[in-house]
């Protein structure tokens, strides 16, 4: 969502002020940091290796809230692709496949109920596309599970698979998140849902348009980040994939985001 990467009380009342992002600051819970080899393979994936943390499944979190594997990291992309542009809608490498889909998401018991409520908000707003993937909510049996997180992100996700399926996990951090309101946590949600199908941040190439403070130039590597066709090739303000969201913000499809989606699936 460009999102967030959204202590408590008094730093959290500090963050509501500012921006979330798809990570936000929290009371960080890091097994390590990440080696300079681990960084050194961030940086040729395509990604960010600033401010990389490392989750509790010892995953590696990148440019807020992309969740990268050791297994992403030793893999060997099989094609490379290059940037177009600046600032404009972006997909990985790989999609979902399969389509027409249906994809079946469930939400943990351990978050708060409410964020049942924003999930079903998130999930019509891409049903309404009329996209060849559909969107389901379920209580067992899910493509994608939704559960609590901790740490210093808000929410975190991955893409999609080799093989074609969505990312399976998403990690939502409620207790950064706090009481936002019901449209906020669904564009939270929507921003990570994007990533489990393959988009990447809108401002890849310039987090500060979103998140402010000392823009990062991310390059273009092995997987990069693919241009969609028909999307601006300049900033996109409201775009639901922007790297970091305001307190209290909505962020539904814009005109862009809706042709990007329209034209992955």
């Amino acid at each position: 969502m460009r999102n967030a990467l959204l202590k408590m009380a008094i730093v959290l009342a500090a963050c509501v002020m500012m921006l979330f992002a798809c990570r936000k600051n929290g009371a960080p819970v890091q097994v390590a940091a990440p080696s300079e080899d681990a960084l050194e393979k961030i940086h040729n994936l395509g990604f960010s290796n600033k401010n990389v943390t490392i989750d509790e499944d010892g995953n590696y979190v990148v440019e807020g809230d992309i969740v990268l594997s050791k297994m992403h990291l030793d893999a060997v992309p099989e094609m490379q692709f290059l940037r177009v542009g600046s600032e404009e809608q972006y997909r990985t490498n790989n999609l979902v496949t399969g389509v027409p889909r249906v994809i079946k998401i469930s939400i943990a018991s351990k978050l708060p109920s409410s964020y049942t409520a924003a999930l079903d908000e998130a999930i019509a707003r891409y049903n309404a596309e009329n996209l060849s993937i559909t969107f389901q909510r379920v209580s067992s049996g899910a493509d994608i599970s939704i559960v609590k997180g901790n740490g210093n992100f808000l929410a975190s996700a991955g893409f999609p698979t080799s093989t074609g399926n969505p990312y399976s996990q998403i990690k939502v951090n409620s207790n950064a998140i706090g009481n936002q309101p019901q449209a906020t946590v669904a564009s939270i949600l929507a921003h990570e849902i994007g990533h489990c199908i393959g988009f990447r941040h809108t401002d890849y190439m310039n987090r500060a348009y979103s998140c402010g403070g000392q823009a990062v130039n991310e390059g273009a590597s092995t997987i990069g980040a693919v241009h969609v066709p028909g999307t601006p090739t300049g900033p996109d303000p409201n775009s639901w994939m922007l790297s970091c969201i305001g307190s209290g913000q909505n962020r539904p499809f814009n005109n862009n985001d809706k042709i990007a989606l329209g034209y992955l699936y």
